[in-house]
């Protein structure tokens, strides 16, 4: 009984995490810019590199400061999804090498369809850099359960 209560919740948080996803590649690119201009200038403001006025200089840090916290956007909504479909996936009985290439592999896909459908969204594209880094961030996540999962072992099996 306690399996399937956690296979539900898990299977709920699966889907929130794919609407997450779903929605945040439904914004226009200017939603889109706007959101990741405004989590760079709180990012430089707090850190102290973000001036009044701006500068050149100012320009250059917001730049190249929004591209990284992109790509980390990506790279941990993505680790969110393979920690969670690997934990629904250590709800079976198939080897860790099964449910790793099952994770790494449905993390992909939705990545790639993920991509595939910013592209009907207005001045959105679709990149191949971004399926990769969605797809390492799955990759990590299913690492950090399987380590989670050795350690809890080791500690109550003491």
């Amino acid at each position: 009984m306690k399996i399937k209560i956690l296979r539900t919740i898990l299977t709920i948080l699966l889907i929130i995490n794919c609407i997450i996803i779903f929605n945040f590649s439904e914004q226009n690119s200017e939603e889109s810019t706007n959101l990741s201009r405004k989590v760079t200038v709180t990012v430089l403001t707090v850190s102290n590199n973000y001036t009044e006025p701006i500068t050149q200089e100012d320009f250059n840090k917001i730049d190249h400061t929004e591209y990284v916290i992109r790509k980390l956007a990506h790279f941990s909504i993505y680790t969110c999804l393979g920690i969670i479909l690997m934990s629904l996936a250590s709800t079976s009985k198939f080897t860790i090498k099964k449910k790793m290439i099952i994770c790494i592999l449905a993390g992909m896909i939705y990545a790639i369809l993920d991509e595939i459908h910013q592209s009907f969204t207005p001045g959105r594209t679709p990149l191949v850099g971004d399926v990769i880094i969605d797809t390492v961030g799955v990759t990590v996540g299913c690492l950090l359960v399987i380590g989670a999962m050795y350690i809890y072992k080791k500690v109550y099996n003491r």
